[in-house]
């Protein structure tokens, strides 16, 4: 059994990956803890992260809490010798590097993945591949009014993922204005983001290429957190198997 503690267990997904650890024959949910007690699957919920570490033991750490505070608490689980699954988003690439550096001086695999859902893998990859042939590209996301950062980590993977076989440009026309600052949305090598924030929302993006007298638009919906669950489950079971920092659901596919 693979003993896994869930950080941001009260949370909306928390409490989601709590239920779907509890319910794998090959995990064990040993502990919970947020920023205010509580209970969750029977477990009382704990305050104190570093102190649930070293008393439970676990061998993983998910962690779904708030993008100020998921870089001390993946630094506090690898500091324990316990493997961090991340899906918080908004960790710098400085800070991934630090985590990285952190997960090899400890011999303690971490797993980041901006999102669990298969179906949100499967959009980034057909989305590089497509960028191949069909290189104008822009992405919508679209999230609940309750997400704290922007753009999705989703989204800019998926940019980055795009730019690895696209040469960097200029999109739209060369003389272009933007009369409201940031209308035009956020840049990632040329490639244009859009984030949109509403109730009614979980998760969702589309990424729209262009081309002569066409368009073609790949579009992901997660329509409840439990799209995520199977690969969270996954990420736990795989990420003692890996080494130093691994970033992305594909890597475990």
């Amino acid at each position: 059994m693979i003993k896994v503690l869930v950080n941001g267990a009260l949370g909306r997904m928390g409490r989601t990956v709590c239920s779907a650890v509890k319910a794998d024959d090959e995990l064990e949910l040993v502990g919970a803890v947020d920023v205010i007690a509580g209970e969750v699957e029977g477990l009382t919920v704990e305050t104190n992260l570093d102190a649930a570490l070293k008393r439970l033991t676990p061998d993983v750490m998910v962690d779904f809490t708030r993008p100020a505070v998921v870089f001390d608490n993946v630094m506090t689980a690898l500091a324990n010798k316990v493997s961090p699954v991340v899906g918080t988003t908004g960790l710098s690439d400085d800070a991934k590097e630090k985590i990285r550096k952190l997960a090899e001086l400890y011999d303690t695999p971490a797993f980041i993945a901006p999102n669990f859902a298969l179906g949100a893998v499967l959009m980034m990859l057909i989305s590089q591949t497509v960028a191949r042939y069909m290189p104008e590209v822009e992405i919508i996301e679209l999230h609940h009014d309750k997400k704290l950062d922007a753009p999705s980590g989703t989204a800019e993977l998926t940019a980055k993922m795009i730019s690895e076989v696209r040469p960097p440009h200029k999109q739209g026309h060369p003389e272009e204005v933007e009369r409201l600052e940031h209308v035009r949305g956020a840049e990632v090598d040329g490639i244009r983001i859009h984030s949109v924030r509403l109730p009614g929302y979980v998760a969702h993006q589309e990424v729209i290429f262009g081309g002569l007298g066409q368009t073609l638009t790949i579009r992901h919906d997660s329509t409840g957190r439990d799209s995520f669950m199977p690969g969270v489950v996954l990420a736990c079971k795989k990420v003692r198997g890996l080494k130093g920092l691994t970033v992305g659901l594909d890597k475990l596919l």
